[in-house]
């Protein structure tokens, strides 16, 4: 006898809109309508996340407090409540819970769900899609944008789309076109460097991605050269399932030109720093240990790091840190082509993230 072909894949990426300003305005009337920040709006302060009102000034998250200010003079900056938004998490996660047991959280606000079987047994994923957020905004007053498709990798990209409080569709026969069309920044995994290298040769979409074969990927982006061509080809066969326990959690950003001089080598370590923070507080996960990561220019690494007694809790101890880490290796040998900066040794919960199988006409 033939064997059976594997079910036909059907993944929803929920992503809740602008999640920590959102219950901000939720919980506090005089709030809605009005361009927030969650964060801190000081010198060294950072914006975790904000409304949409602030986001049509071109506030973004982890863009420093004070360049948010300069961008919008009347934005209001309100103090995180990690423990509100993880109660509210839990609740949106209880709901996934109703339909399926196959999620993988991203953080507080997002995660992947695998409903190609599902608990009430409904063949359109589409349905599940609208279910979940008709019962996130009854039983939170909040609302939460969906992505439906065969892969996560299209899922995820999906959910975008039509955002805040909408659904996008991509079904296997669309999903090469709907990838052809997309600007390669915006693909999971094509980082702001790797982007502009690629536009640097001339792939600016996934369609120009595409027209590369794999020779040309592997000689200009190494290992990453796979991903980069599956990707292209709408593929991604990454199952949803619950990640193992976060071990650290760590930022780290390549440089189009080398770093040489002390002035950009710390501005750009505050930087990552400030940015580091935001996933550590959003991610709800403290670690002890912050660690240097410097990549030369003839691609030697090393690190560094500085132990704490207790884990670290201020994002001037985190930057302070990362500085003097960096300063005591300066001058550096070469000039450097990467800085990263992490925290190990980590205590408390983690939070927030290719041939693909075909989805079955139920989306």
């Amino acid at each position: 006898m033939d064997a059976s072909p594997p079910p036909l894949r059907k993944i929803i990426h929920v992503d809740m809109d602008a999640f920590y300003a959102s219950v901000e305005q939720r919980d506090d009337p005089s709030l809605r309508g009005l361009p927030i920040a969650v964060g801190g709006g000081g010198p060294r302060g950072v914006v975790a996340t904000c409304s949409y009102e602030a986001r049509t000034f071109g506030v973004r998250s982890a863009m420093p407090g004070a360049r948010a200010r300069r961008l919008c003079p009347d934005l209001i900056f309100v103090p995180p409540r990690f423990d509100v938004y993880r109660a509210v998490s839990g609740q949106v996660r209880e709901i996934f819970s109703r339909f399926t047991d196959i999620v993988q959280p991203l953080s507080l606000d997002e995660a992947y769900l695998d409903v190609t079987v599902n608990k009430p047994g409904i063949a359109s994923a589409t349905q599940i899609a609208e279910e979940i957020r008709r019962m996130i905004r009854a039983e939170t007053g909040l609302t939460a944008s969906a992505g439906v498709s065969y892969n996560k990798l299209i899922a995820k990209l999906a959910s975008d789309q039509n955002k805040p409080d909408g659904v996008c569709v991509v079904r296997p026969s669309e999903g090469p076109a709907f990838i052809a069309a997309m600007p390669v920044r915006r693909i999971h995994g094509v980082g702001p460097v790797t982007a502009k290298r690629m536009q640097a040769l001339g792939i600016e979409t996934g369609a120009d991605l595409r027209a590369r074969d794999m020779r040309f990927l592997q000689t200009h982006f190494g290992s990453a050269a796979d991903y980069y061509y599956r990707a292209a080809r709408a593929q991604d066969d990454r199952p949803v399932r619950e990640r193992e326990g976060r071990k650290s959690v760590s930022v780290e950003d390549t440089f189009f030109d080398d770093l040489v001089e002390e002035a950009a080598l710390v501005a750009e370590i505050e930087r990552i720093a400030a940015s580091l923070w935001t996933r550590i507080e959003k991610a709800q996960a403290w670690g002890r240990t912050v660690v240097l990561k410097v990549k030369f220019a003839d691609f030697r690494i090393i690190t560094r790091s500085r132990s704490f007694s207790t884990p670290v809790r201020s994002p001037d101890i985190l930057a302070q840190a990362g500085r003097e880490l960096l300063v005591a290796q300066l001058p550096l040998r070469m000039g450097a082509r990467l800085l990263g900066l992490g925290v190990h040794n980590l205590e408390g919960e983690e939070g927030g993230e290719a041939q693909g199988g075909q989805l079955a006409l139920g989306l």
